[in-house]
């Protein structure tokens, strides 16, 4: 049953990137009316893109977390370790997207060592 649930979140979050991309955020990115922030709307476009992506991100963590579960490895070192490479990769989002104006990635980063730092300890 877990084997199927960590499947199914897999898919969930490959279909929530995939369909949001090309039904909601090309349309919403063809608006005359976005907001420009700090100074253009590529700023906000590239924000809005990577927070969407954000999801699929942590549906990956969640399933890493499914699969420790069912390998009977889930203890506080293999959670932090999904939560360190969770946050690691979101972070790479705001980086890549807005080229690192964004800077929630700093943060994501610090969250994404901490808990790879904790999990080793």
């Amino acid at each position: 049953m877990l084997q199927l649930a960590a499947l199914l979140i897999v898919a969930l979050g490959l279909a929530h990137s995939y369909l949001g991309e090309r039904y909601i955020l090309t349309r919403l990115f063809r608006r005359a009316d976005l907001p420009k922030v700090l100074g253009s709307t590529d700023f906000t476009k590239q924000t809005l893109r990577f927070a969407w992506h954000i999801t699929t991100v942590a549906w990956f963590g969640i399933a890493a977390l499914v699969l420790a579960v069912i390998q009977g490895q889930l203890n506080s070192q293999a959670a932090l370790r999904s939560i360190g490479y969770t946050a690691i990769a979101s972070g790479l989002l705001p980086l890549v997207f807005t080229r690192g104006k964004h800077l929630s990635w700093l943060v994501m980063f610090a969250i994404g060592g901490l808990a790879l730092k904790a999990s080793a300890a």
